[in-house]
């Protein structure tokens, strides 16, 4: 997938508009608008069943949308013409499960996609998933399998295979859900680190203090629409909707 003539990187990398998305009668997403800036680091927060999961999965195609536009460099990612394979190696995600596949070392969990999907050099990949891995903190953790590791290192490595693809874009959909509380802040740092390299990342979390912390912007979404966004700054300490303000106080 190669950007739109027409796409410039002063544009947003990745643009929504007017985003519906039903399932039978029921309506998830009802209007939905956002952008995000190249580099730039937004999180998506709300209550559950806000439509925040539907919402992210719908930048890389694997939600199609009702109607509505969905851009990532310019291109429509519902595009019947467009190449997904092509749009999954710019646009990685990690979710709330692993999804690791068990038979298979860390290492290998990490080289599987660009070997067999992409079809890359094997000297190359290892290479590129051995650095990955130390960037994640499992350096000497190549060679254990994903029984052996934590809820927290597993998720490390999901992050690590991710990367592999080499993609623009990261979306994270509640990737510390699942987690126990010991180990949410080492996947925290991981990604902090990520975003601190100006990987172009889109985040949905309940983790408010890491929103607040690491956000350029953040967007409150309840009933499938997005009711205010804003710095995280401006939105935690001053929401302006009424149900921003109810939300926060119970969770804040």
């Amino acid at each position: 997938m190669t950007p739109s003539e027409n796409w410039t990187p002063d544009q947003p990398i990745v643009a929504l508009r007017d985003v519906h998305k039903s399932f039978g009668t029921f309506e998830v997403l009802k209007g939905i608008d956002l952008t995000v800036m190249k580099g730039e680091v937004v999180c998506i927060i709300g209550p559950s069943g806000s439509g925040k999961s539907t919402l992210i999965r719908t930048i890389n195609g694997l939600t199609p949308v009702t109607r509505g536009s969905v851009q990532v460099e310019g291109q429509e990612v519902h595009d019947g013409n467009l190449d997904k394979l092509a749009l999954r190696r710019k646009v990685g995600i990690v979710f709330q499960q692993y999804n690791l596949f068990p038979h298979r070392t860390v290492l290998q969990n990490v080289m599987m996609a660009p070997l067999l999907v992409l079809r890359e050099n094997r000297k190359e990949v290892e290479a590129r998933a051995r650095e990955l891995l130390a960037k994640v903190q499992l350096h000497g953790k190549e060679n254990a399998y994903p029984a052996e590791l934590s809820g927290g290192q597993q998720q490390r490595v999901a992050i690590a295979r991710s990367l592999c693809m080499r993609p623009d874009v990261m979306l994270f959909d509640e990737v510390t859900a699942a987690l126990d509380p010991e180990t949410v802040g080492e996947v925290l740092l991981t990604i902090k680190q990520l975003a601190a390299d100006g990987m172009t990342c889109i985040l949905v979390t309940h983790e408010m203090g890491f929103a607040r912390e690491i956000s350029d912007r953040v967007y409150f979404t309840d009933a499938g629409r997005i009711c205010e966004s804003g710095p995280p700054a401006s939105l935690f300490d001053n929401p302006q909707d009424p149900r921003t303000q109810e939300f926060l106080s119970k969770v804040l």
